[in-house]
Order: structure tokens, then sequence, then C-alpha cells
């Protein structure tokens, strides 16, 4: 189902927008290319195994205890040696297990952005789905938020404003956004190790490169029963590993949402058509708003209503 929604008038975020657009190439394709065949596929996949034998080591390191939820920041070791920090929330007044939505942000945020009442994360999603039941995980990409060392505590940031000084990269795009997938597939080893998430009941809500993992993350983890791909990145997918069409075929007949902008320069609404063409069908719904990379405020609700009706 395609749904169609209007601009409402929002605030400039011209700061987040100019860090969210490093993503996009210089010159952006103006289609899809061709997906990958089921036996390219297979290798893609094949790219985001892990040994799942590797100690988890995980540990809560605080805790807070609110008045309708309790959180918890923990931290697990990912492959390749990868400290991983995350956030997990559990209503209070709900028997668990509870069903669990991932919350994945996009490049140069963190977890902490869904805590926060601005830019993309503002409406309220995470107090919401608590509200609603769902207990909320977020893990911090590669070289993002409390992972800033890993990149020398430089802001993983391919854009320098005129006047600042160079910023460093030691990982690739397409190393910050693939280690990633990798590590929401051990952070779930740990959410399933605990004992009072309903793992029959994960779903995830992706902005930005938390779009593309939304595509990634469902295709190559069996876990995942429902997602929603917020603004999805096309503007790479000259790059095998990061065009979220290329992972089309693992989505099967699971539950997913696209909420796209017509006037995204990461993705404009003939590639979105294009790439919802090929996960189309009755579990799936694209939304269209007018509006480029930030989406109105209205796109929280329909991500609500998505993941309640359907997980």
């Amino acid at each position: 189902m395609t749904k169609s929604k209007a601009l409402l008038p929002y605030a400039s975020f011209l700061a987040v927008m100019i860090a969210s657009l490093i993503l996009a190439s210089e010159t952006l394709a103006q289609e899809l290319p061709k997906p990958i065949g089921e036996e390219a596929f297979g290798v893609l996949k094949a790219f985001y195994d892990y040994d799942a034998t590797i100690p988890l080591e995980a540990r809560v390191v605080e805790l807070k205890d609110e008045k309708t939820s309790v959180r918890r920041k923990i931290v697990f070791r990912s492959t390749r040696g990868f400290l991983v920090p995350g956030l997990l929330e559990v209503p209070k007044g709900v028997e668990a297990p509870y069903p669990c939505v991932l919350l994945m942000h996009g490049w140069s945020g963190s977890k902490d952005s869904w805590w926060e009442d601005r830019g993309y994360t503002r409406g309220k999603l995470r107090e919401t789905l608590l509200k609603k039941g769902y207990a909320i995980y977020a893990l911090d990409a590669q070289g993002h938020g409390d992972r800033i060392a890993e990149n020398d505590y430089h802001p993983v940031n391919l854009h320098n404003e005129p006047g600042e000084p160079p910023r460093k990269n030691y990982f690739t795009i397409r190393e910050v956004i693939a280690q990633t997938v990798v590590d929401y597939r051990r952070g779930l080893d740990y959410l399933a190790a605990r004992g009072d998430i309903d793992m029959e009941r994960m779903g995830l809500v992706g902005y930005s490169m938390g779009g593309f993992h939304a595509f990634a993350l469902t295709a190559t983890e069996p876990r995942i029963t429902l997602a929603v791909g917020c603004v999805v990145p096309t503007s790479l997918s000259d790059d095998p590993v990061l065009a979220p069409a290329n992972y089309a075929r693992g989505i099967g007949d699971r539950a997913f949402c696209m909420l796209m902008g017509r006037e995204d320069e990461m993705c404009k609404e003939a590639q979105a058509r294009e790439l919802y063409a090929l996960i189309e069908g009755p579990n799936t719904e694209l939304v269209l708003y007018d509006a480029g990379h930030f989406l109105p405020t209205e796109f929280v609700a329909d991500a609500i209503d998505f993941v309640t009706g359907k997980l």
C-alpha cells in the first residue's frame, strides 16, 4: 500500500541536515541498479556472519529507575574486539517478556538521540512505544556516541565546515555501516540471553543510515519480525554492500514499512517507489511525504501505528 502525506510547516534543522547529507554522493544515481541474484545475495549475506561463540561479556554499567520505566546502559563485546554500548529501557506495570523495538540512529547521531526531542527524534516515538508496553533498545553505531574513541575522539563525519580543523576518519562508510549490522546481531544475542524480552516480537525503526540498517539487518537476521525504514538512502547504490535493493530478497513476507520524502536528495520519489516494488506485499507499506530528508513530525505517528498494528 502506498500513501502520500503533505508536508506540515516545521522549523529548520540546517545543522543536522548538513551532518546527514554527508552520506550523499556527489552524483546521485537516477535509478536503482538491478538487484543482485540469489547466489550473489548468499555471498552478501555471509558478509555479516559472525562467531557466536565469542563471549559477549555483557554487563550493566548504569541503571536508572524512573517513574514509568527502568533504563539500563549495557556494554557487550562484538566482533573484532569492539565494545558496544547500548540503552535498554523497559516499561513498568507490564508483565515480561516484553515485545521489543530497536531504534537505529542516523549518521552523526547516537543511541542517545532517541532520548532527545529534537531533529528527527522529535515526536516522542520512544515514549509512546514504552507506554504501549514495548521495550526499547538502541546501540551506538561504530565510531558514534560513546564509541567516538574508535575514531581517535574525532566525530565520524566526512564533511568539514570552512575554518574547522580536518576530521580524521579511520573507517570507511562501508566499514561503519556493515560493522553496526553485525553489532546489532550480537546485541540480539544479548537480548535473547536476558529472558525478559519476547524474541518472537522483535521490531525496529531506523532513520537515514538506520533506514539502511532496517534493510540489511532484516535481510540477514531472522529474529527481526517487523521493520520501519525512514528516508532509506540509495545514493550509495554503486557500492553493492550499501545498496538497500540488494537486501530486498532477504526480507521475504515480513512486515516492512518505508517512510520516505518525495524530494529527498538521498532517495528521490522514483527511487523510493522502485525500491519499495522489490519488497511490496500484503505486509508492507510505503508512505510518501512532501518533504526532503527530514520528515514532518507525523512520521512518528505513522511508524507507531505500523509497529503497534503488526507487532
